[in-house]
């Protein structure tokens, strides 16, 4: 029997916790609206005192910190012994909903946290919804290939598992006036993994469209992967980064990594500018959130028009080199 708690799994690389932690525990603030339980932050190994006031600040109502017998000597644990501190503390626990970021660690534990605890796990999930009658976490993502929407539920088993894709929902902070409860667990997890992590290299990326304030992308309208030359420029005036539609994908005139939509990356910059894009439902989902979009189409109909801030109807070859002309 569950309790009807929802838990977040807090995220740490390099001792800073993930930002899609604090997203989870503001959307589970708004989830629990519907539960009968507590918000509840479920952390590997030590927080400082600013780490769980930012917990707090999201809505943790309590932060259960997990660490196995030997922490004193072990140093940090692998993703193996991460999923069995968890699966012992939902074992004691019985909490309804457990949630994680879609990041490589939590692509990584929560596959086999679910496998262990034998319940579902829906991945990348790009919405949460409570069904209010039934008392069921409504998960929704992307299914064949991005082209629909798939809502599943996990109706039966506990907890309910999902991963959700960063940059999804907003950072909204939740003022508490009560103090953060916090516990300490042990558990005995030595043995347990045959992995053992000789060296940590952190590879520093080019760029990190997610979280650029700025984001100048172009879709099939650009008609070939030479445009993407004149997006760089523009990109590099805003001091931006260039997206792409999975159409542009597709078609090979740019790396998936650029990819913004359903089955690329979500992003919420200050501006995004999306030039040649029709604006098709999965390549929304990933940008919606942008804080001001502007769209450069020659079809005045186009789909984009119609979230954009401000729309230009016109050929971007003309258009583009003009706005790069006035930045300088």
């Amino acid at each position: 029997m569950s309790t009807g708690d929802l838990w977040v799994f807090v995220e740490k690389r390099e001792e800073e916790i993930n930002p899609v932690v604090f997203e989870l525990l503001a959307k589970g603030c708004l989830l629990n609206e519907h539960l009968s339980g507590s918000v509840i932050a479920a952390c590997i190994g030590k927080l400082k005192v600013s780490q769980r006031d930012m917990l707090s600040s999201y809505g943790a109502e309590k932060v259960i910190s997990l660490f196995g017998e030997e922490e004193a000597s072990h140093g940090s644990y692998d993703y193996i012994e991460i999923a069995e501190l968890l699966y012992a503390a939902v074992k004691e626990s019985k909490p309804s909903i457990l949630l994680a970021g879609a990041t490589f660690l939590g692509r990584s534990v929560m596959p086999l946290l679910a496998v262990k605890l034998g319940t579902g796990l829906t991945a990348d999930c790009t919405e949460l919804e409570v069904d209010p009658e039934r008392n069921i976490l409504l998960q929704t993502r992307p299914a064949f290939g991005g082209n629909i929407l798939a809502t599943i539920e996990c109706a039966v088993k506990r907890p309910q598992m999902a991963t959700v894709r960063p940059h999804v929902f907003g950072m909204d902070m939740v003022r508490r006036a009560c103090k953060i409860e916090i516990e300490k667990r042990h558990y005995n997890v030595s043995g347990i993994s045959p992995l053992k992590v000789l060296e940590t290299v952190i590879e520093k990326e080019k760029f990190d469209i997610t979280e650029s304030e700025v984001v100048v992308s172009g879709g099939r309208g650009l008609g070939a992967s030479a445009g993407f030359g004149l997006l760089e420029k523009l990109a590099h005036k805003l001091n931006g980064v260039v997206g792409a539609s999975r159409g542009a994908v597709d078609l090979g005139w740019i790396s998936n990594s650029h990819q913004v939509g359903q089955t690329g990356h979500t992003v919420n910059p200050r501006l995004y500018i999306a030039c040649g894009i029709s604006g098709a439902i999965q390549h929304l989902a990933g940008m919606k959130g942008s804080e001001t979009i502007i769209a450069i189409n020659e079809d005045p109909d186009a789909p984009i028009f119609e979230i954009a801030d401000y729309g230009i109807v016109g050929d971007l070859y003309e258009i583009l080199p003009k706005i790069i002309e006035r930045l300088k």
